[in-house]
């Protein structure tokens, strides 16, 4: 065990703060920026509150019970690497098995809590993207193959179909567009995080693609997946009915983020000195998602 391993939290503050640690909360905020516009676009306007409410409520259960498995699963390599080796499970802090019990309690909540407050079929959504962050991604994928994350992704895909059935109990093509916004967003935006810690990675024994592959190859799928995302982003205009200014919208951050992963792919070419390093690219990604869908929840209550 890790040389810190012994340290143990001396009070309920401490002892909160690393069960906190163990849901990824920054994560989560990503993951219910994404949400509740889809529910704003679903509705036509602007939902129940109390829906909103539980469905975040419920949306943040299951995706800290995901990433609670994540951290119990990779608490080995996690062990390796600088980024983690400060978890709780690493530390000591929090004892492998109450890590399980404390995962298995938050995800029969979440479930129980759409089931009843929310909808069935939001409360079947929920399950399968836990299943497909713990199952298909930490326990198959990631140790096995540098496409990990593309297809683990989904799992991050999913609070916009949860979020969709939770007001309609169903779902549309719009509802897939928005999905696949997320979903070929997700490369472009983890793999440049995968860059600077890439040495972390090849340690753990992680095959991320930028381990494995060359800076140009990342750079070329990148630039690859990102033009599918604008696609996806411009899709949601005719199936969603959305109006000019989305369209706009869509149009400047897509053709934004564009010109970064060309210039990256340029870097890596050789054919260009200077270029976007790999965080700036990571952080505008981030930026990207948030204002793409703002703008979502923005235009539905454009009087034009």
């Amino acid at each position: 065990m890790h040389g810190s391993a012994a340290r143990r939290s001396t009070g309920w503050r401490d002892r909160v703060g690393a069960y906190v640690a163990l849901t990824k909360p920054r994560i989560i905020e990503l993951l219910l920026v994404t949400t509740v516009p889809t529910m704003i676009l679903a509705e036509g306007g602007l939902p129940d509150l109390w829906l909103v409410v539980a469905t975040l409520i419920g949306g943040a259960l299951a995706a800290g019970s995901a990433n609670a498995f994540n951290c119990y699963l990779d608490r080995d390599i996690d062990e390796m690497m600088n980024r983690t080796k400060r978890r709780p499970l690493v530390t000591g802090e929090i004892r492998p098995r109450n890590a399980l019990v404390f995962a298995t309690a938050l995800g029969v909540v979440a479930l129980v809590w759409f089931a009843w407050l929310v909808n069935v079929p939001a409360a079947w959504l929920t399950f399968g993207a836990i299943a497909i962050y713990v199952v298909g991604y930490t326990m198959i994928l990631k140790r096995r193959t540098p496409q990990n994350i593309v297809w683990g992704g989904i799992a991050g895909c999913m609070p916009v179909f949860i979020g969709w059935a939770a007001v309609t109990e169903s779902l549309s093509w719009a509802a897939l567009a928005l999905f696949g916004v997320i979903f070929f967003w997700t490369p472009p935006h983890y793999w440049p995080l995968s860059v600077k810690f890439k040495k972390d990675y090849a340690t753990a024994g992680v095959p991320m693609l930028p381990v494995v592959a060359t800076d140009r190859r990342v750079a070329a799928e990148m630039l690859g997946h990102t033009i599918a995302m604008i696609a996806c982003s411009l899709a949601l205009v005719p199936l969603a009915g959305m109006t000019w200014v989305y369209t706009a919208v869509a149009a400047g951050l897509g053709g934004w983020f564009l010109w970064l992963t060309i210039s990256m792919l340029r870097k890596a070419q050789g054919r260009a000195r200077k270029g976007p390093g790999a965080m700036k690219v990571f952080h505008a990604s981030i930026t990207y998602l948030t204002l793409l869908f703002v703008a979502v929840a923005v235009d539905v209550f454009l009087p034009f």
